[in-house]
């Protein structure tokens, strides 16, 4: 890590700080950025560098991890292994889980819908 580096993390950290800080006092940001001294803008920026900093490392810490898939597979199932899954009817049904979520729906469902639904299931932000 070089001094830019070093210097930019510094200033993500300094201004967590003070958006914590601004949450705990209960001001809205606007009076908060007055009493401190800056403007809201300067405060919109930061959130912003933090937010994209927060997503980097959740996209980091995912592709380590393998919990973001790097693309579609088809997955076939025998009916056996299906209905070992649940006691419920699951004919002709496709029931997902990833990241806590679970998303069951017909065969017949459109599958454009159902990729968009996948997603932005595993969209981190």
């Amino acid at each position: 890590m070089d001094i830019k580096d070093k210097a930019h993390e510094y200033r993500l950290s300094k201004w967590a700080g003070v958006m914590r800080d601004r949450e705990e006092s209960g001001l809205s940001i606007r009076e908060y950025c007055k009493n401190a001294g800056f403007h809201e803008n300067k405060y919109f920026y930061w959130q912003k560098k933090l937010r994209e900093a927060a997503c980097n490392e959740l996209m980091k810490q995912d592709s380590t991890s393998g919990l973001i898939p790097q693309g579609f597979a088809e997955i076939k199932l025998q009916r056996q292994s299906i209905m070992s899954l649940s006691t419920a009817s699951v004919e002709n049904h496709i029931c997902i889980e990833a990241r806590g979520m679970r998303i069951s729906a017909s065969c017949e469902y459109p599958i454009e819908k159902l990729t968009e639904v996948l997603r932005l299931a595993v969209r981190p932000c």
